[in-house]
């Protein structure tokens, strides 16, 4: 026998789990099934796939027992891939997911109390030791002779050593603590294997002891005569859900399954369910949460798609069965024409499902659509968790723009809430040249741009986009329809506004211009005159190709390479009094340092810190005084 240490996250996660992540102890049966089912699956796989393994015969099967009297004991069996001793030591002594770690150590008081977390890292093993004080496994993996036993109480450590059993899979043995005796009863196992696995496609068999009183017969102490009698009953109906016709499948039905497979305790906002025919034979049922998965936006997210073949399952963690930006949809895709060996490599190559992962694309991004017009309400809960992975769409996946195009939102100069393009479109302005836009930081930020209040002034709608990859997204779109995106912080909107008065007015005021710029030297591009500016005395925009001034910082802060130093573009305001005072001073002094300030002011305006705060305090000083 050896003994050895958890690893640190481990035994971090014990710690959490016992005293205060599962605020629901009952899920650990869950749990506990799933992992049995998922042991039946890679079985059920390898065998028809690994050479070691191929015409390996066997029942599939989930085996239930207890003990009510004496030491209360709860047994979970399975004949599934089962585990030798380096699978012991890795799967039940350390935490392969990269990201856990960080994830427990980023959650808040509230998130601990979510039921559903540890089974979204694949280690709900561990939630046993809620109900535990003791747990043994007892292991054999599928082609070997050895069976292994691995044990521990939940504290600091466990130990290995050879074991007895007769055929492949694993048995845990709980030893129920006092948090944990009821579940050693009948009709509470009962009740939870039909609400949370009755769908799990392999049977569940309950064992237990039946006992009757026979009343025409007394014992010794006159009481009627007890008998009991061993049953061994299948508890769950062990169909696939999905592949049932979809009028006999209710809605909570849906909703129970999508609950007990992907571990959220809310409804999914809605479910998809297709059964296609004709050219390829498949089923779809996905799913979208009502909130967006925690890991989103990890490098390391965990997929939601699980890929079955004729109801064998094939694989849960491949990226690529739907694209990266709508790696929040869960759900089950089940082939008849893909091969049951399927590989990796072959998976990302095979035509057929190339034409599943596209159809799948059509229909998800189909019924988007009709949510966007049948039930505005439901959408605005949608687009507010996923409308910044649809963007992700409009750079990603050229084949659907169009249709991406109709389905993300933007707030908006005009109200709250989020604006469509295909809306705004509809009430521009008799003559408007462009559909108009600004980028490049916070919303609040951006709201409160001199350049949004000067298309406000003139009755022009400004789009506020503030998600982070706007400024890239948006610059590749080009046109909505027949109408161009122009952002109102770029060069190329300088000229949309002005009339021929204008125009004269800033050839006169030219002067001024190149004599701030004079004073700035290398710190902006140029200086141009501007007449849509209204109150501010100056704004800063970019080159028609340049990132804004906020994106340069953030991917300077992000380590982005050696980004270039993209000098901005200056827009003077020559109605502002400060403006006019420039015009007037033959102070250089004096023009120097209120040109810096009214450069610093306008970047502030941005969101964007002064290069030099200390420069900026003494200019603005010197004014002053």
């Amino acid at each position: 026998m050896s003994s050895r240490k958890f690893k640190t996250e481990v035994a971090d996660l014990l710690h959490l789990i016992i005293h205060s992540l599962y605020s629901n102890k009952e899920i650990f049966l869950r749990e506990l099934i799933s992992n049995a089912s998922d042991a039946i699956d890679k079985l059920r796989y390898l065998s028809l796939t690994d050479e070691k393994l191929k015409g390996f015969s066997f029942e599939p099967r989930i085996d239930i027992s207890f003990t009510e009297e004496g030491v209360r004991t709860l047994t979970i069996s399975d004949n599934g891939i089962g585990m030798d001793e380096d699978d012991l030591n890795n799967n039940l002594g350390t935490i392969a997911s990269s990201g856990t770690r960080k994830f427990l150590a980023s959650l808040t008081d509230e998130q601990k109390k979510d039921s559903n977390l540890i089974g979204q890292f694949g280690v709900g093993f561990y939630s046993a030791f809620m109900v535990a004080k003791h747990i043994a496994v007892i292991s054999r993996k599928a082609g070997d002779d050895k069976a292994w036993k691995w044990e521990s109480d939940g504290e600091s450590s466990y130990t290995v050593e050879e074991a007895q059993r007769d055929e492949q899979g694993s048995t845990i043995i709980l030893t129920l603590s006092s948090e944990g005796e009821e579940y050693a009863n009948r009709w509470e196992l009962q009740n939870l294997i039909k609400k949370y696995s009755d769908n799990i496609a392999y049977p569940i068999f309950l064992s237990y002891d039946q006992v009757h009183y026979d009343n025409d017969k007394k014992d010794a102490e006159g009481n009627p005569l007890k008998t009991s009698e061993h049953k061994r009953e299948q508890i769950n109906t062990a169909s696939a859900l999905w592949k049932r016709s979809k009028s006999s499948i209710k809605d909570e039905e849906y909703k129970e399954f999508y609950k007990n497979s992907f571990y959220d305790s809310e409804d999914p906002l809605f479910y998809v369910h297709t059964q296609a025919e004709g050219a390829q034979e498949y089923t779809t049922l996905f799913y979208i949460p009502a909130k967006a998965p925690f890991d989103m936006y990890y490098a390391d997210y965990r997929p939601g798609v699980k890929l079955y073949v004729k109801r064998v399952y094939i694989t849960d963690d491949d990226k690529d069965l739907l694209p990266s930006y709508l790696r929040f949809v869960r759900g089950i895709i089940d082939s008849e024409d893909l091969p049951l060996n399927v590989s990796r490599e072959i998976l990302q190559e095979n035509r057929v499902m190339a034409a599943i992962r596209n159809a799948s694309v059509k229909k998800l991004l189909g019924e988007f659509r009709k949510m966007s017009e049948n039930n505005p309400d439901l959408y605005d809960k949608f687009i507010s968790q996923y409308n910044r992975p649809l963007k992700e769409g409009l750079y990603s996946d050229y084949a659907n723009r169009e249709t991406l195009l109709d389905l993300v939102r933007y707030r908006s100069s005009e109200e709250d809430g989020f604006v469509s393009l295909k809306k705004y479109k509809e009430r521009m302005k008799e003559g408007q040249k462009a559909i108009y836009y600004i980028s490049g930081g916070r919303e609040d930020v951006l709201k409160a741009s001199p350049l949004v209040a000067a298309y406000k002034e003139k009755g022009y709608e400004v789009l506020i986009m503030a998600d982070d990859i706007d400024d890239i997204v948006t610059a590749t779109i080009g046109k909505y329809g027949d109408v161009p995106l122009k952002a109102i912080n770029k060069q190329g909107a300088l000229d949309d506004l002005k009339s021929d008065e204008d125009k004269k007015k800033e050839e006169e005021k030219k002067p001024v211009a190149e004599k701030i710029r004079k004073a700035l030297g290398d710190k902006v591009r140029d200086v141009v005159v501007s007449t849509r500016l209204t109150d501010s005395p100056a704004a800063v925009i970019m080159g028609d190709d340049d990132p804004s001034v906020q994106m340069q910082r953030i991917m300077k802060q992000m380590g982005a390479g050696d980004v270039p130093d993209i000098k901005p573009l200056l827009e003077i305001n020559p109605d502002s009094p400060v403006i006019q005072k420039i015009e007037a001073a033959s102070d250089e002094d004096y023009v120097a340092a209120a040109s810096s300030v009214i450069l610093d002011q306008a970047l502030l305006q941005e969101g964007v810190m002064p290069s030099d705060p200390a420069a900026f305090a003494k200019n603005l000083t010197k004014l002053l005084s």
